[in-house]
């Protein structure tokens, strides 16, 4: 069939482009080849920008594992309304009802008199004592599960100071201080990891750049001959930054296992520890979001160090 003038005019226009896209494949490909003719070398990089994205990434799961433990000590942080003894039980029962409608309360418990006074029994073995009372001596009370916003736990404060204003409360407590102590340890400890993960990730840039730096140098004969037949600097920088991606990529990819095959080692303890507290806490891993920044990251972070190394040593080398 032959071609009319159109399509052809079609090819022509798109030639540039198909060969342009076919020299990144071959150079992309070729790259990956010069690193499996150095294996050892290479897996020492690679190894190397692996461990260093590793550790960041573990004590981002630590933390993260912590803030799970954490969601569920938030329950014992219960507020306690010890009510006056003149208010009936209709208006105990009608005040729980209003207050669960709170934005900021999650449920609500009422413990009449003689169930506080039962559990105190039981509890405090004074039971012969307490049962020659003429009268309860213990008020009806409200028990509060707040919502506590582990960003702002002074939240359940300007609560606690409410519930003491209203006229049917005699005496609101509220044990808050360990809570307030927990999430800003958890505060420091998010903030120590990502200057943690910004030093390595400056280690992963600096490696990747000296290690091409060092590629340069051994292939200086080659990218001077490669100039002298008009080569310009983005075409010999291109196999260069493909292969400091290939280190980026190869390195997140074992940064994953190594980090998975710590989580394993760790499962069987934890779970043992869990079922000492009849807990079913387990162990959360990377999920698939924080896997791709993190493959994202180290890419980029590599493609940064070769830019900066290829950068600085082709200005030095020329033809004489």
């Amino acid at each position: 069939m032959a071609k009319t003038p159109e399509r052809g005019v079609k090819l022509q226009k798109n030639a540039p482009l198909k060969a342009y896209f076919s020299h990144h494949l071959r150079v992309f490909i070729s790259s990956l080849g010069e690193l499996t003719r150095r294996p050892i070398a290479s897996m020492m990089t690679v190894t190397v920008i692996a461990i260093a994205l590793t550790l960041p990434s573990g004590l981002y799961l630590l933390l993260h594992n912590v803030q799970q433990v954490s969601a569920d000590w938030d329950s014992s942080a219960q507020m306690s309304l010890f009510l006056k003894d003149n208010v009936s039980q209709q208006a105990v029962t009608q005040l729980a009802r209003r207050l669960k409608l709170r934005n900021d309360i999650e449920s609500t418990q009422i413990i009449t008199p003689d169930e506080a006074l039962q559990d105190f029994i039981r509890i405090s073995g004074f039971g012969d004592a307490l049962h020659s009372l003429d009268k309860n001596p213990l008020p009806a009370v409200i028990v509060i599960q707040p919502i506590i916003d582990r960003h702002n736990p002074l939240q359940a404060s300007q609560l606690l100071d409410e519930m003491k204003n209203l006229a049917e409360v005699d005496i609101a407590q509220l044990d808050l201080e360990w809570v307030k102590r927990l999430y800003r340890m958890l505060e420091i400890a998010n903030r120590a990891v990502w200057i943690i993960s910004l030093l390595l990730g400056i280690a992963v840039l600096l490696t990747v750049g000296n290690t091409i730096r060092l590629d340069i140098q051994n292939r200086k004969e080659e990218i001077i001959v490669t100039k002298l037949i008009g080569a310009t600097n983005a075409f010999i920088r291109r196999p260069f930054l493909y292969t400091g991606l290939w280190y980026g990529l190869s390195g997140s990819i074992l940064a994953l296992v190594m980090t998975n095959i710590g989580l394993l080692l760790l499962d069987t303890p934890v779970q043992k520890l869990s079922a000492l507290y009849n807990s079913n806490f387990e162990l959360i891993g990377l999920s698939f979001d924080n896997s791709v920044f993190l493959i994202i990251a180290s890419c980029l972070l590599s493609l940064g160090g070769s830019w900066l190394a290829v950068g600085r040593q082709l200005s030095k080398i020329e033809p004489s």
